[in-house]
């Protein structure tokens, strides 16, 4: 079974409440911002990039919280490893060339019922605890 490697990061600003960056990602699927580690890149440098180019914004990440998983891909052919950091952000999101379709962002209750995936809702209670 092949390896695969991805990073990326659990985004929130705090205004009246928390508030989390979800996207819409190209296969419609709701989550966060992650993507493939690049040759020669800490997994703090793809999330870093990945955040930057899904969604235009500088992310500051919080190192002491990480949360992994692992899944199967291509009929079980890859085995996919994704490790998540938690980070606020500066900017204001956008979509930039078709890294994802939508940003939203939401409140606790609302972005755990959008996500896609029970891992995605897994991390985002982890990382509000965290909190």
């Amino acid at each position: 079974m092949t390896e695969e490697t991805s990073c990326g990061a659990v985004l929130y600003r705090k205004e009246d409440v928390v508030r989390y960056l979800i996207i819409l990602d190209r296969n419609g699927n709701y989550g966060f911002p992650k993507g493939h580690v690049e040759e020669g890149e800490s997994f703090r440098e793809t999330a870093l990039r990945e955040i930057k180019e899904e969604t235009g914004v500088d992310a500051l990440l919080d190192e002491d919280f990480c949360f992994s998983f692992s899944y199967p891909i291509k009929d079980n052919a890859v085995r996919k490893t994704v490790h998540y950091f938690l980070g606020t952000f500066t900017g204001e999101p956008f979509i930039n060339d078709g890294e994802a379709r939508e940003i939203l962002l939401l409140g606790y209750d609302e972005a755990y019922d959008l996500l896609s995936f029970t891992q995605s809702k897994e991390l985002l209670k982890e990382a509000h605890e965290y909190l």
